[in-house]
C-alpha cells in the first residue's frame, strides 16, 4: 500500500491528474539534486516518489495553478 493515501491527499488538491504531475516533478528535482524539505529519520517512504507524496500531504510543496 501507498503511503500516504492519495485519498487524503486529494482532498486538499483536487485533482488526480495535478497530484500525478506534481508529485512527479518533486520526485524527479529530488532525484537530481538530492534535495529533501524533511530530514532522513521523518520520511517513511524509501523512494523518492513516496517522499514526494509525504512533502505534499504535509504541504511542504506549494502548488501554483495557472
Amino acid at each position: 500500500m501507498i503511503y500516504p493515501s492519495i485519498d487524503k491527499i486529494l482532498n486538499t488538491i483536487g485533482s488526480k491528474y495535478i497530484l500525478v504531475h506534481v508529485a512527479s516533478r518533486r520526485s524527479k528535482q529530488m532525484h537530481e539534486t538530492e534535495h529533501y524539505q524533511m530530514k532522513e529519520k521523518e520520511y517513511v517512504s524509501k523512494k523518492e516518489l513516496g517522499r514526494a507524496l509525504e512533502e505534499i500531504e504535509k504541504g511542504l510543496v506549494k502548488i501554483k495553478v495557472n
